[in-house]
């Protein structure tokens, strides 16, 4: 039997504001212990939560740009549940009323445009962090966590496949970092996701029984969660089982997951208004200032990039979902150089430094003008293209121009025709079953022989002059 897989995700994504949603403590990542924690954070008896105003205009600008209503009138709830991360035995969120719903954005998957409609996106905060100790019987907790402010964006059961849901979550990464609410820097727990998983034989109408995977950090281990928890379940049901609805935890070191606890219902939270704070009223003024605020969307400059550079689909699809790869791009067009060769450095090098680096693109040390100069270079002969794969790293880690650096260190290329015939002659030398070879017709044997004059210059004789002489040079000896 065939079956379908149908996903829906849940993606919490911390709010890039300056303290937490219901306390003046700062909101950074890190720290000591327990030191970026207040009575309110930890749940002290007496303390009152007081609503940071910033938190909901950012959950606003994420429900405008994911195409949401925005409600005018909404509260926060308590969530009632029992863990040692937990320290009032509640969570603050939202339960009836979201801020935001009914929305959409568009993913680009098989090189068409799908849409995955928004449920709902809400407010809420965060809970601690259970350390655990290695090798002992017991865990502590970190508290710093406790409160920063978060959004819950949950998407309908619109993804058939994991490639979807990777389509959809870089969707959401790009908008987010594109209007500035979010880092989005999953390797700090700024993005995770919960994956809601079930399987139904082809054409059924009916949703299967699904199950949620907690614990996914990365949009790698995502892919790998969908793929087994499908496969788990198909294998379930073709052994005659039934699947059940349950919550599982992802093991991404082992690419397995394991069963946490039977899945909760609403009910089993025991869902209730906050009575700390007051309903949360958005008049439609408000609305619009922040509308208006919007900087264009990631779907937008894609569209952009291809009528205005006529960059190629997959090229302005990955600049326009990068703030930090698209800033650098357009601030190095407008110094002239070509879209297309700015693209495909941006695209290859730079973005396998940053991989390597394990960075993004916002912290790239340069700005266009250094990589426009960086180019020029390339196009009016000071230097090869093979030096400004090696001029680049240099860049990257000692924040010097590539002008100081082929001066620095001499690697302006040589265009001396004496100087390359000299190299050229050496190379013969030593090279003599190459040349062999080209007498008897080999033509490829002249890719190798200028690969090997390229080494003896250090990457920096002009190609150009390579090829004129050392043709010369082979027909000489014909």
């Amino acid at each position: 039997m065939k079956y379908e897989t149908v996903i829906g995700l849940e993606v919490h994504a911390e709010l890039a504001t300056e303290t937490k949603i219901y306390c003046s403590c700062a909101n950074q990542f890190g720290g000591d212990t327990n030191t970026r924690c207040c009575p309110v954070c930890v749940g002290l008896p007496g303390s009152l939560p007081v609503l940071n105003a910033r938190v909901v205009e950012y959950a606003i600008l994420a429900g405008l740009a994911m195409h949401c209503n925005i409600a005018e009138q909404c509260k926060q709830d308590r969530k009632n549940y029992f863990y040692p991360d937990l320290p009032k035995a509640y969570q603050i969120s939202q339960f009836d009323i979201p801020l935001c719903a009914d929305g959409y954005v568009e993913i680009d998957i098989d090189e068409a445009t799908k849409r995955i409609g928004i449920t709902r996106i809400h407010i809420e905060e965060d809970a601690g962090k259970l350390l655990h100790a290695e090798g002992g019987n017991f865990s502590l907790v970190d508290y710093n966590r406790g409160g920063v402010p978060l959004i819950e964006i949950v998407s309908e059961p619109d993804m058939r496949s994991p490639e979807e849901a990777a389509a959809y979550l870089e969707t959401i990464k790009s908008i987010l970092q594109a209007i500035g609410v979010s880092d989005c820097k999953m390797q700090e727990g700024s993005l995770r996701c919960d994956i809601n998983v079930s399987v139904r034989p082809e054409g059924q109408k009916e949703f299967g029984v699904r199950s949620e995977c907690k614990n996914v950090n990365s949009f790698r281990a995502a892919v790998r969660a969908i793929r087994y928890e499908r496969d788990r379940q198909i294998a379930v049901l073709e052994a005659g089982g039934v699947v059940e609805q349950e919550t599982r935890r992802w093991d991404d070191a082992k690419g397995e997951s394991y069963v946490m606890r039977s899945k909760e219902e609403a009910h089993d939270y025991r869902y209730f208004p906050e009575p700390d704070l007051m309903p949360i009223h958005v008049d439609a003024a408000w609305v619009e200032r922040l509308r208006k605020t919007l900087p264009e969307l990631p779907q937008e400059k894609k569209r952009r990039y291809k009528s205005d550079f006529d960059l190629p689909d997959y090229d302005a699809g990955l600049l326009g979902a990068s703030v930090g790869l698209a800033t650098i791009f357009e601030a190095t067009v407008t110094e002239g150089a070509k879209p297309k060769l700015v693209s495909n450095w941006l695209l290859g090098d730079i973005s396998k430094i940053l991989n390597e680096k394990g960075i993004e693109a916002t912290e790239i040390p340069f700005d266009g003008k250094a990589l426009f100069e960086l180019l020029a270079f390339i196009e009016n002969g000071t230097i090869t293209g093979t030096i400004a794969k090696q001029v680049l790293p240099k860049m990257f880690d000692e924040g010097k121009s590539a002008k100081q650096i082929v001066e620095e260190e001499g690697l302006a290329q040589i265009n001396d025709e004496g100087a390359i015939a000299s190299l050229i002659q050496e190379v013969l030398a030593a090279n003599e079953a190459a040349v062999q070879d080209f007498r008897s017709g080999k033509d490829r044997a002249i890719g190798f022989l200028t690969g090997q004059v390229m080494r003896a210059s250090k990457g920096k004789a002009n190609p150009g002059v390579i090829q004129a002489k050392l043709r010369e040079a082979l027909d000489a000896v014909k």
